[in-house]
């Protein structure tokens, strides 16, 4: 099969279509004919050899999530026979014509999603509902300040979130403000024009935001713990400003704060499964309804891998890049 692999870590261009073994199904494994791949800040941070040569559980090439139709199934697979379109995550081997997925990981593809619109689903709407929902615990009533609104994960959580009722303060670089809108958003901030803190106070009467969903880290971490309400809760999702920073621990203290992160890429099998179940059980008709919809910013061709890490990594998208694999 053909897919994208790379000699040696690096820039973009080290990404190339080349020649592969197929992969082998397993006893739990659907190979599924892969139609689409959402691509991730996590590829990017494989491509530059932040993960060595790791086998996430499926495969060392690149690809953390797919869409496609069953092919073949192993002999312990329930619920999923060939012929099937499923979505789901998986740990490696997304950025190829052929991957295989643990059956546990793998979800129906609602007839209403064609397969780009499925693959764009998995990664980013699971993260999302794991951090804001279950660990986050947001509620109706409550509000909520998701960081990168324009990602795929931040409009994946501002969709979540105005499903339960709550209200959402998004920040994101102001010219891409009234598509973060039209996700949900009540309040958008540029982040590169305006002190979100600040604008969280004067938004809030001062009180803050219930929770917060932070994929920045270092830069953003005292201002954070500043922007909750008593009893507030901070999700961090991800490092991309840096991993060392001050806690303002008296803030944390008599605020009742709660701080707490996740990752999924390295993960249990066991972890991974349980948090997929929670999604699908919970959001997977909504889907299907059209009440959330998935949000691609653009697609690339299997080949031109290269070019759509090179658009993510000049942070020009509103939502989820993919690549066409079939």
């Amino acid at each position: 099969m053909k897919a994208i692999d790379m000699k040696d870590f690096g820039e973009a261009d080290v990404l190339q279509l080349q020649d592969v073994a197929d992969p082998v199904v397993r006893p739990h494994d659907l190979l599924v004919r892969n139609r689409a791949a959402g691509v991730n800040r996590a590829d990017l941070n494989q491509r530059r050899g932040a993960y060595g040569r790791a086998d996430f559980g499926d495969s060392t090439l690149m690809g953390l999530e797919i869409a496609g139709e069953v092919i073949a199934v192993g002999d312990q697979v329930q619920g999923y026979r060939p012929g099937d379109r499923v979505m789901g995550i998986v740990g490696g081997g997304g950025y190829a014509e052929i991957a295989r997925i643990d059956y546990r990981m793998a979800m129906p593809i609602p007839s209403s999603l064609d397969d780009i619109h499925a693959g764009a689903i998995p990664e980013v709407f699971v993260t999302a509902h794991e951090a804001m929902l279950h660990l986050g615990r947001l509620e109706a009533h409550e509000t909520v300040l998701v960081h990168a609104g324009a990602s795929g994960v931040g409009s994946a959580a501002i969709q979540l979130a105005r499903a339960v009722g709550a209200t959402v303060h998004a920040t994101a670089d102001g010219a891409k403000a009234a598509r973060v809108r039209e996700f949900g958003a009540d309040l958008v901030i540029d982040y590169k024009n305006e002190d979100y803190a600040e604008a969280v106070k004067r938004a809030t009467g001062g009180r803050g935001v219930d929770v917060i969903v932070d994929f920045v880290g270092a830069p953003y971490l005292e201002r954070n713990v500043r922007s909750l309400a008593d009893g507030g809760r901070l999700v961090q999702v991800g490092l991309m400003g840096g991993k060392s920073a001050t806690l303002p621990m008296d803030r944390l203290l008599f605020g009742h704060l709660q701080i707490m992160g996740t990752v999924m890429k390295s993960r249990p099998p066991e972890v991974k499964q349980a948090m997929v179940r929670r999604f699908r059980e919970r959001w997977l008709d909504a889907f299907a309804r059209g009440d959330i919809k998935p949000v691609v910013d653009s697609v690339f061709p299997l080949a031109r891998a290269a070019d759509a890490h090179r658009r993510m990594e000049a942070n020009q998208n509103i939502g989820k890049i993919m690549l066409n694999a079939g």
